[in-house]
């Protein structure tokens, strides 16, 4: 049955539906329901109880016409909510599942959002791309249940290298143990959606596929704690450093040795076919955060990041981060004999 704008439609796989308010791509159809929210629903997982074309408007008719009245259509019985032995503790993950496995660099994912508790959850998934976020999904989830929340390709993966996630938990007619809101910040390795063994068997899909967990035995994985007020202060107040490296504290000399990381692409990755230049360059970064948070606690330690010449774009993208987010860290370009003008140094402090 072809479903339209304005259909009031239900869920085949759980309770409820609403109203059809609009598209998204073949497949992906927004809902409103009852309670407000629009949420995105798979066509194949909906089904038509009133169609546009069937109701009536005489707004614009001068004699109207006579209302048809449907047909009474089966109602589905009210699925009863069953509560786990563990589910009093929130576990929740996100999950991204390649539609073509077998063609892993060129496909889209989707992404679905898990809900292993006894609790229901006002949920909002957001990303960041600069200094604002974006919400991407909100809505109500039910409790032990998985719902799907978008569809994307390899293009977007430089909007999701930081998520944020809110929720709120509570449960209906029935008393319950008050859990605090939480909003979970986490960092994406978007690398890993290129790599066949990041996507593991799992218990909530017949498929292998990559898990994000956000909320583990009630404990965020990273609870975002310093409002978005106050870092945006505490970044105004912030001085600009001098590039140029200082010395190290009293007592404390450099570690002997310096590490060397080569962040062309042809070192990171075994096959790079289907990478966008933004791709690219998400991987070569995603490396030098990972180096730096290795490193952070080897006060002194030479990190020496090769990124070779080029036209500047990666070295741009380093300097960028070493000052947005590595201040208390000091740079130089890197021994000009052994690597010209390729590559930067970087000192733990």
């Amino acid at each position: 049955m072809n479903i339209q704008t304005g259909d009031k439609v239900r869920f085949l796989n759980s309770v409820g539906g609403g109203i059809v308010r609009r598209f998204q791509g073949k497949d992906q159809v927004w809902v409103e329901t009852d309670d407000g929210f629009e949420i995105p629903v798979l066509a194949r997982e909906l089904v038509v109880v009133e169609n546009l074309d069937k109701q009536t408007y005489t707004s614009k008719l001068k004699t109207p016409l006579p209302v048809e009245t449907p047909r009474p259509q089966p109602q589905p019985e009210e699925v009863k909510i069953e509560e786990t032995p563990g589910g009093e503790r929130l576990n929740i993950c996100l999950a991204c599942l390649p539609i073509d496995p077998k063609a892993l660099q060129q496909s889209r994912y989707e992404t679905y959002f898990v809900n292993e508790s006894n609790y229901y959850l006002f949920v909002n998934y957001a990303s960041r791309r600069n200094n604002s976020w974006t919400s991407r999904y909100n809505g109500q989830v039910e409790p032990n249940t998985k719902i799907f929340i978008e569809e994307f390709g390899k293009e977007d993966l430089s909007q999701m290298e930081r998520i944020c996630i809110q929720l709120i938990a509570f449960k209906k007619d029935k008393p319950y143990l008050l859990k605090n809101a939480l909003s979970v910040e986490l960092r994406i390795d978007t690398t890993k959606f290129y790599k066949a063994h990041c996507f593991v068997e799992n218990d909530y899909f017949d498929e292998e596929a990559l898990l994000f967990p956000i909320v583990r035995a009630d404990l965020p994985e990273r609870e975002l704690l310093v409002s978005a007020a106050d870092l945006q202060e505490k970044m105004m107040q912030q001085k600009v450093r001098i590039d140029r490296p200082s010395p190290p504290p009293p007592g404390k000399k450099p570690l002997d040795g310096i590490i060397e990381i080569d962040l062309h692409i042809g070192q990171l990755l075994d096959n790079t076919n289907g990478l966008t230049p933004a791709d690219i360059l998400n991987c070569q970064l995603e490396k030098f955060h990972q180096t730096i948070a290795s490193c952070a606690k080897q006060k002194g330690q030479r990190i020496v990041f090769i990124h070779g010449k080029g036209d500047g774009i990666l070295r741009k993208a380093i300097e960028r981060e070493l000052k947005a987010r590595y201040k208390q860290y000091t740079y130089q370009d890197a021994s000009f004999r052994e690597y010209g003008f390729g590559a930067t140094m970087v000192t733990i402090r």
